[in-house]
């Protein structure tokens, strides 16, 4: 989790959302990725998945079952179906979201029973650590809103 949290901020250096991920397979790191959905402008272009992407071109497969992916935030619904749908063996997330997660907190995947593959979830890893850099940036954020919010109206738009 740490070298997520390594990612996430470089994602929060590139004034993204600061969410880092790696994947690890026989306790070693084949692909880590940051959000960059802004750099990108793609709402694909998250930890996650750019993190999957990776490794999926690494071990010239789509079937990551014998990796583990670690990421700061709990993953989406996009997220966490990309890793069912890859095969992915655990999810380990450091804090929950309140507003997007789908493994425990909106939606709990352990509870829908027709899902071919179930990943084992492990939730709180790290978790002050991944909230605190989270809690920063917005805060952040805020601070620059309230500062300047004549750039924030163009940003808005989208």
């Amino acid at each position: 989790m740490k070298a997520a949290l390594k990612e996430a901020q470089k994602a929060a250096d590139k004034d993204e959302v600061p969410v880092g991920c790696v994947i690890v397979r026989d306790h070693k790191i084949i692909a880590r990725a940051h959000n960059m959905r802004e750099t990108k402008q793609s709402a694909y272009a998250h930890a996650e998945v750019l993190a999957m992407q990776k490794a999926s071109r690494k071990l010239n497969t789509w079937c990551l079952n014998d990796c583990d992916l670690y990421v700061t935030l709990e993953p989406c619904m996009m997220c966490i179906g990309t890793s069912i749908l890859s095969r992915v063996h655990a999810v380990i997330y450091g804090t929950s979201d309140p507003k997007g997660g789908c493994t425990k907190t909106l939606i709990d995947i352990d509870r829908i029973p027709e899902l071919n593959c179930h990943p084992i979830i492990i939730e709180g890893v790290l978790q002050q650590e991944c909230a605190a850099i989270l809690k920063q940036f917005f805060k952040e954020k805020r601070k620059r809103r309230k500062r300047d919010p004549e750039s924030f109206k163009k940003q808005d738009k989208h």
